[in-house]
C-alpha cells in the first residue's frame, strides 16, 4: 500500500512539475520568441510583416501549451479534436463577415498598399497606421482619436497612401484681384519659395492660372516638401505670402455684394437716418 501511495505521489509530482515548467517557461519562452522574431523581420522586410509573423508565432505556441497542458492531466484530445472541428464548422457559417475579414487580410498582407507608420485616408478618415491584423486595421487620427476599420471595407474602398513616397507637393489655392499683374504674382511666388528652407527646388514649384473666379483670378501655386514637413510647409508658406503680399500690395478679394434698383447703372440708393434714441 505504501508502495502504491509513493507511485501516485510520485506521478502528481510528476505532472506538477511538468505543468509548472510549461506555464512558467512555456509562455514566456514564446513570448520572447514571438518579439525577436517581430524585431529581426521588422529590420529585414516591413514593421507590417514583423507584427503578423509575431502574433502567428505566439498564438501557435499558445496553442501548443494549452494542448500540452491537457495531455499532463490525460484527457483524450482525439474527442476534443473533433469537437473542435464540428465547433469550428459551426463558428464558421455563423461568422462570415470575419471569415471575409481574413481572407481581405490576407490581400492586404500580399500587396502591402501600406505598412505600419503610413498616414492613410480610408472613407474620409485620416490617420497613422498603428497596426494591421487579421481582422482590422487600428488608425490613429491627428486629433489622437482611435479608428478601427474592417480590412474588408479597406479592399473595397479607395485607399489613399500620403505618406509613399518620400517627397509630396504642397498645393496652395490662391485668388488674387483682377487688377493684378499676374506676372508679378508669379515672380514673387517664387521668391517666397526659394526664401523657404523646408521648401524642395528640385523638383521646381508649380504655377498654374486657375480659373477666372467670380470674384477673383484663382492660381495654384505648389511646392515640393519632404512627407515629414508636409504641415510645417503649408502653414509656413501661406502665412509667408499674406505677409508678403500685404507689403507688396496685393490684394487677395473676397466676395462682394451689389444690390441694384432695376437699372444696371445705378445702384440701390441707401441713406442712413439717425435714431431719435442716439440724440
Amino acid at each position: 500500500m505504501n508502495i502504491f501511495q509513493n507511485l501516485l505521489i510520485g506521478d502528481a509530482l510528476e505532472k506538477m512539475l511538468r505543468l509548472g515548467f510549461l506555464i512558467i517557461v512555456g509562455i514566456p519562452a514564446f513570448y520572447m520568441l514571438s518579439n525577436f522574431i517581430r524585431r529581426s523581420t521588422t529590420k529585414r522586410f516591413s514593421a507590417q510583416f514583423g507584427l503578423i509573423t509575431s502574433k502567428i508565432v505566439l498564438y501557435v505556441g499558445l496553442i501548443i501549451i494549452i494542448i500540452s497542458v491537457l495531455s499532463v492531466f490525460g484527457l483524450d484530445l482525439t474527442h476534443l479534436f473533433a469537437a473542435a472541428g464540428i465547433l469550428g464548422i459551426a463558428i464558421g457559417f455563423a461568422s462570415q463577415t470575419s471569415m471575409s475579414n481574413v481572407i481581405s487580410g490576407l490581400f492586404l498582407i500580399g500587396e502591402q498598399p501600406f505598412v505600419v507608420g503610413d498616414v492613410i485616408t480610408v472613407e474620409g478618415v485620416t490617420g497613422e497606421v498603428l497596426s494591421i491584423d487579421m481582422l482590422s486595421i487600428k488608425l490613429r487620427e491627428f486629433d489622437n482619436k482611435f479608428v478601427r476599420i474592417p480590412n474588408e471595407t479597406i479592399v473595397k474602398s479607395a485607399v489613399t497612401n500620403l505618406t509613399h513616397f518620400p517627397i509630396r507637393r504642397v498645393n496652395l489655392n490662391i485668388g488674387i484681384a483682377y487688377k493684378e499683374n499676374i506676372a508679378r504674382v508669379r515672380e514673387i511666388l517664387f521668391e517666397i519659395a526659394r526664401a523657404n528652407p523646408l521648401c524642395l527646388q528640385e523638383p521646381e514649384p508649380v504655377f498654374i492660372f486657375s480659373n477666372f473666379g467670380s470674384s477673383s483670378i484663382d492660381l495654384m501655386f505648389g511646392v515640393w516638401a519632404e512627407k515629414e514637413d508636409y504641415l510645417a510647409v503649408k502653414n509656413s508658406m501661406q502665412e509667408q505670402i499674406k505677409a508678403r503680399f500685404d507689403q507688396e500690395g496685393i490684394e487677395i478679394p473676397f466676395p462682394h455684394l451689389s444690390l441694384y434698383s432695376g437699372s444696371a447703372t445705378n445702384p440701390l440708393p441707401v441713406q442712413m437716418i439717425e435714431s431719435q434714441s442716439a440724440k
